[in-house]
């Protein structure tokens, strides 16, 4: 397989749709195949999965039944849009990926990383990105972004200043563990400038 799957991780209100918008236009534009996607999410069962995770109403979601439903969005999702397109040779951007359960699950829920790792490898065997961009913001301003624009806010939006901070405290964990695919990028910069920065890093795997 020749195609390459890359990861946009961040805090709540990161930006990384921007991102993944400004990247897609740029290498449809050097001739690339992209696909874009998300998770949770992605196709049907999968959206269908995300859509009880962040229901604002299930506020008493178990810590490891919300673990498991991410991995079984993701599996349903890797099995049914990924694997094929990197068949396809097609590049990959996806808006999350594993990392986000280890961060938020595993850390910040208190899981533990290794076991939820354990859990999601189980849904897609050994397949890593081979590169994740994370979007570096501070979670209070990520926050401040989230509930000042026009998205909808979700269950994990309305989570405490402190769980978000336990999430920012579980990537950085991550960034050291996975340092050869795992790239920080200064999410704090005026958005052209983020985007710039993530091709540049990009440009390396193609």
């Amino acid at each position: 397989m020749n195609g390459k799957f890359i990861t946009f991780e961040g805090p709540e209100g990161s930006g990384k749709t921007s991102v993944i918008i400004g990247v897609k236009e740029f290498l449809i534009n050097e001739g690339y195949s992209i696909l874009t996607t998300r998770e949770p999410g992605g196709i049907k069962i999968a959206e269908d999965i995300r859509n009880i995770i962040l229901n604002k109403e299930n506020t008493e979601m178990d810590a490891h039944a919300e673990a498991l439903l991410f991995a079984a969005s993701r599996s349903q999702h890797f099995n049914e849009k990924i694997l094929p397109a990197l068949k396809e040779d097609k590049i990959i951007l996806c808006d999350r990926f594993i990392d986000s359960s280890l961060a938020y699950q595993g850390h910040a829920r208190e899981l533990g990383i290794d076991k939820v790792y354990d859990i999601n490898k189980f849904a897609i065997g050994n397949v890593l990105p081979e590169l994740t961009l994370f979007i570096d913001v501070p979670p209070s301003v990520g926050l401040k972004r989230v509930f000042s624009n026009t998205r909808k806010i979700d269950r994990l939006d309305l989570e405490s200043l402190e769980f978000h901070e336990k999430v920012y405290e579980g990537y950085m964990i991550i960034a050291k563990k996975y340092n050869e695919r795992f790239k920080i990028v200064d999410g704090t910069n005026p958005i052209e400038k983020v985007i710039e920065d993530a091709i540049k890093i990009i440009k390396n795997i193609l």
